[in-house]
């Protein structure tokens, strides 16, 4: 993965505007897009529970900014058909797989540097555990989607985001290239606008030390 492209992200961000249909919390499809641009993601994978939809476009959007390709893991026929349905004409911007998301992840798609993961997915956490393994030779930005629901163990080290129903986002490699040679490490802070009451999430990056939220 490269060197986080301001420029990209927002593009895709955007892009992702424009796409029409909108979730009921329409800043999570933006955020998904701007972070998967901005990283200059090339093969990004979406483990899906069901149905690929609103969650699905935004990587749609980043794929045009960055030249990236968008696969999408789904369990049965009868999804991949409304899957296809669901996004129209941006259906045909997809490849589909139907198949088991853990074994896909570590063998056809181990070289993705962009995971999307569905958390209604059975076995969830196998599927995260399997979106790690396959990314511990390379860079790899994981998110799961839907995370209000159930708990997650420490060993995945995720930082949560309270956007739409709830994010989690882990980083493999851990470390952001600015292109200036210097290693830097990277969290994300929210913070709360008092007067409006509006969320705010910055990626804030720091040199070898820790850094204070």
């Amino acid at each position: 993965m490269a060197c986080w492209s301001a420029e990209n992200a927002t593009k895709a961000y955007l892009r992702a505007l424009k796409m029409g249909k909108r979730s009921k919390e329409p800043d999570m499809a933006e955020f998904i897009s701007a972070l998967a641009a901005g990283n200059n993601a090339q093969l990004m994978v979406v483990a899906s529970a069901r149905v690929a939809g609103s969650t699905t476009l935004p990587l749609v959007a980043a794929a045009q900014q960055t030249g990236g390709q968008v696969m999408c893991i789904l369990s049965t026929e009868s999804d991949f058909i409304a899957s296809r349905n669901s996004l129209g004409p941006y259906a045909d911007c997809v490849k589909f797989v139907i198949g088991d998301a853990k074994a896909l992840l570590l063998s056809d798609y181990k070289r993705a540097d962009f995971v999307l993961i569905d958390c209604n997915i059975d076995d969830c956490e196998g599927v995260f555990r399997a979106a790690r393994e396959c990314g511990r030779n390379g860079r790899r930005l994981i998110i799961g989607f839907n995370a209000f629901q159930g708990s997650w163990p420490n060993e995945f080290k995720t930082h949560f985001l309270p956007i739409g129903e709830g994010l989690l986002v882990t980083r493999i490699g851990g470390k952001v290239d600015d292109g200036s040679g210097q290693r830097k490490r990277s969290r994300w802070v929210i913070r709360v606008d008092e007067c409006t009451g509006e969320e705010h999430v910055y990626r804030v990056t720091c040199p070898q030390q820790e850094i204070e939220a």
